[in-house]
């Protein structure tokens, strides 16, 4: 009892100060911390992870999930409130105060939100940060794990490679989708998704049965935070060899470059669906001329032995000239440290550190390529990547597994007809306002150039490379899952709450 009155106490009496110190310039938003405090369980006081202005650790809070310096400036709107839940309570708490005093509310999870519409809003806002709900609850015997929403794809696989090196999760990037070098041979995250706890509009804690199935269809690959706050998701577990192979290799034009990357166009998306061929396209100097050439960097995951590798690529890909020494075998889970660049070596308890290998300023687009692009309109690309020199393409392959899934199994629609997703990249280093203005304006070109090649009514867009540009994105981003998702939006959030720049709208009364 003691120890209940105390911590109360001690609770009542920061948020008094937060209290008047926001209640000076604004009164709004000390009603809305006597709110959270009035709403705080007594063993899971929520003073404890509140994060003002005044706050100390205000700003490397903040700053420690911010994974695009665009949206890192002395200019950039700052949230007037941080809570960093770590009890299901929290969330309600945000949810219920948010919804009474009219202050929006941005969940964070992370992950690398491109266009940083977790963290940024040119409302008054605050940020539900949910970096410490990242418990994982590995099931080998079961071939699942539960998986808070704050936990990292790096934290998942070394969790699920303690218990089992011959087990996996097909992820890369986060839950929009959730594609990465196993889609081939085991779909995408969302397709591998058995439950998911979710906090809705009501403050009430749901499952997979309780919210029911339309529910649950949305937030796989819908885009999560227009209907509640996740929790965590019941991933299935899938089978890896004991011993995979990777390799990286790169040509330039000089090295016929064009003739390979136009044959990986015909094969990428037809392999074996053991094999995930990533093609990025870069311009660099040439070792030859001293001029600026563009680069193709193949870089492989393939679920099984060097041997058989090289069998199907000599057959599939011979242009490349893959040699036996390109090939290294490893387990699956060091697999992941040579996608992520970490050096040859490196111990696999690497993907435990949460901090970024790079951190810049950044652009990204996206696009879908449903035919092979000519040789002439290659020769043509790479004209116009060496005029602009900054924007990189990479070329993520279809195909397999990919192609079976019907597009209206989850809202992520880009299935069978897909030769491969395009990402546009430009990464800048320049701080200011001018500079990023000029390198956007660089990744629109090339985007604009690339309009022949690509899907079209409607151009598709993928969700997770979150591009504010585009316009009708609903569309773009789902085709016609669109509908569907305004249907259970309308349905499970009437009121529009959880919202964002990009999230799912109602239906009009």
């Amino acid at each position: 009892m003691g120890t209940s009155c105390s911590s109360m106490l001690s609770l009542l009496s920061i948020v008094l100060l937060l209290s008047l110190s926001w209640a000076a310039s604004d009164s709004v938003h000390g009603a809305f911390l006597q709110c959270l405090s009035s709403h705080s369980q007594p063993s899971h006081p929520i003073s404890a992870v509140l994060y003002t202005p005044y706050n100390s650790s205000y700003s490397s809070v903040l700053e420690s999930y911010i994974r695009n310096l665009r949206f890192n400036t002395s200019t950039t709107p700052k949230p007037r409130l941080i809570i960093t839940a770590t009890h299901e309570s929290h969330i309600q708490a945000a949810i219920i105060c948010s919804k009474k005093h009219g202050l929006q509310m941005k969940i964070r999870s992370g992950g690398h939100d491109y266009e940083g519409v977790s963290y940024v809003s040119d409302v008054p806002f605050f940020i539900l940060d949910m970096f410490n709900l990242r418990s994982i609850s590995v099931d080998i015997e079961d071939e699942s794990a539960w998986v808070q929403a704050g936990a990292t794809l790096g934290e998942i696989y070394y969790r699920i490679a303690e218990k089992s090196m011959t087990h996996g999760f097909p992820a890369g990037v986060y839950i929009g989708g959730g594609y990465g070098n196993m889609m081939r041979k085991y779909g995408l995250s969302v397709d591998n998704i058995v439950d998911a706890e979710l906090v809705d509009v009501n403050g009430r804690l749901l499952n997979r049965k309780s919210m029911g199935e339309d529910l649950f269809w949305a937030i796989r690959g819908g885009g999560g935070a227009s209907y509640g706050v996740i929790v965590s998701y019941k991933i299935k577990l899938v089978q890896v060899p004991a011993t995979v192979t990777v390799f990286r290799v790169a040509r330039t034009l000089e090295q016929n470059a064009t003739n390979i990357v136009y044959q990986w166009q015909q094969v990428a998306d037809k392999v074996d669906e053991d094999l995930f061929i990533r093609l990025t396209m870069d311009v660099v100097n040439s070792s030859w001329s001293g001029e600026k050439t563009v680069r193709a960097t193949f870089l492989s995951l393939f679920l099984g032995s060097s041997e058989r590798l090289l069998s199907i690529m000599n057959t599939s890909l011979p242009e490349l000239g893959l040699q036996s020494s390109d090939c290294t075998e490893m387990s699956w889970v060091e697999s992941v440290l040579f996608w992520t660049n970490f050096a040859t070596g490196r111990p696999v308890d690497a993907l435990l550190d949460r901090n970024p290998q790079v951190l810049t300023h950044l652009k990204r687009k996206s696009d879908y390529l449903k035919e092979p692009i000519p040789k002439a309109g290659l020769e043509g690309i790479w004209k116009k990547m060496i005029e602009l020199q900054t924007p990189a393409l990479t070329f993520n392959p279809y195909g397999g597994k990919m192609a079976e899934i019907s597009p209206s199994a989850t809202p992520f629609p880009h299935r069978v007809g897909n030769l491969c997703k395009i990402q546009y990249a430009t990464n800048w280093d320049e701080e200011g306002s001018e500079a990023a203005e000029r390198y956007i304006n660089l990744t629109g070109q090339l985007y604009s150039y690339m309009t022949p090649f690509v899907s079209k009514s409607p151009r598709e867009a993928f969700l997770n490379y979150r591009d504010l540009d585009l316009e009708f994105m609903g569309i773009k981003y789902f085709k016609k899952n669109f509908n569907r998702l305004v249907r259970i939006k309308t349905k499970v959030d009437p009121g529009n709450f959880f919202r964002n720049e990009q999230s799912i709208p109602t239906l009009p009364y």
